[in-house]
């Protein structure tokens, strides 16, 4: 038999839920979150559980609370994103969910509309049996894949309910994630001065003291390499973004480019901020170039081994066959959001990092089935 979440998934991977992320080149019927919200909303109605949207119509979240059939339980969080990357290069059909092989193809498949039908699916089968014994709050949060909107306006709908922890279901292979690296990103400015190409001399080149700056950069990121976390490995820089200029005749007055900091715990705003204005004054050109913005996009996640999230999931895990590995990953989540806001938790759930974004993104649908078994257990208090 089929396990629901299959069906579900091939439900959520055919609604478009693509985040913008900031682009205005992207037809209009496949962007934001509100046709999955509604979609959601209406699912988890169907269930007699209580959930209303919540932020803006166009980008809304889905917020829903389950009290225990049993007193006594805790209260666990589960937040999986209801926002994609966009679809661009894809080499199969984004939103015609395509079974083969084991696998679920499709947009969103592996991040992660299958973490969210797992949950529905696990749900609806411990409403059914009279079993659930922790109290559930269940996220569907928009803009997980830019600026974590979505998990402001959720924090702001909780009004003082507060979990006692929080699970996000990005893709780890089943593994408990207790620890990530933060997001930082850094955006630079060079201010050069404009001439003809035929008189280079009579300006300054944005372009060039912008670039002196690049190097200096990953002169910094080299430096970066030996500052190590005994499970996160290193923090990192890289340069994704450099550009200016008009025209080849123009000698270019303005340039900028934009910086990819992994931070580590412990690491500051304003220790990363400082690494790179060090670095503009080691290449000379501070006079010219500046860091104009240095934001964190999120946060690191840092829960002890021991915390009641960490060993709830592995035992969970444990229950369905899984050896309940811990690890620690590069790439940031919402649940570093959460964590900031005062609400720890690990990450979980089914698929591949490997295949999030990709051209071919994919879920195994025995992982699914997996997490599935998996909420069953976590839910019942087993």
């Amino acid at each position: 038999m089929t396990d629901p979440a299959i069906d579900y998934l091939r439900d959520y991977v055919a609604i478009p839920s693509v985040n913008p992320m900031g682009r205005s080149d992207l037809p209009g019927e496949i962007v934001g979150e509100a046709a999955f919200a509604s979609h959601l909303l209406e699912q988890l109605r169907g269930l007699s559980v209580d959930a209303v949207q919540v932020g803006s119509p166009e980008r809304p979240s889905v917020v829903a609370e389950v009290q225990a059939q049993q007193a006594g339980g805790d209260t666990v969080l589960v937040a999986s994103h209801l926002d994609t990357v966009p679809v661009d290069g894809m080499t199969i059909p984004p939103f015609d969910p395509q079974v083969e092989g084991g696998k679920l193809y499709g947009r969103g498949s592996c991040d992660t509309k299958a973490g969210m039908a797992a949950l529905v699916a696990a749900l609806e089968k411990v409403l059914n049996r009279g079993v659930l014994r922790r109290n559930l709050i269940l996220v569907g949060e928009a803009d997980e894949e830019l600026g974590s909107q979505g998990v402001y306006d959720v924090l702001t709908n909780l009004a003082g309910r507060r979990p006692d922890w929080v699970l996000a279901t990005e893709p780890t292979d089943l593994r408990v994630v207790n620890a990530h690296k933060g997001v930082v990103h850094v955006r630079m400015e060079a201010r050069g001065r404009a001439c003809h190409a035929s008189n280079p001399d009579e300006g300054k080149n944005a372009i060039i003291l912008l670039s002196r700056a690049a190097l200096a950069l990953d002169a910094l990121a080299q430096e970066l390499s030996a500052r190590r976390h005994p499970e996160l490995g290193p923090a990192t820089l890289s340069v994704g973004i450099l550009s200016g200029g008009h025209a080849p005749n123009i000698v270019p007055d303005h340039a900028h480019l934009v910086a990819d900091r992994r931070v580590l715990p412990g690491e500051t705003l304003e220790g990363v901020r400082a690494e790179f204005e060090e670095a503009l004054v080691a290449a000379g050109v501070s006079d010219a170039v500046e860091v104009v913005s240095c934001s964190l996009e999120k946060p690191t996640l840092s829960t002890p081994e021991d915390h009641p999230a960490v060993v709830g999931c592995t035992r969970a895990l444990a229950a369905t066959g899984q050896p309940g590995e811990r690890s620690g990953v590069a790439f940031g989540t919402d649940a570093g959001v959460f964590e900031a806001a005062g609400l720890p938790g690990v990450v979980l759930g089914p698929g591949s990092i490997l295949q999030a974004h990709t051209a071919r993104e994919f879920v195994e649908i025995d992982q699914v089935e997996t997490m599935t078994a998996f909420f069953v257990e976590l839910l019942s208090g087993a």
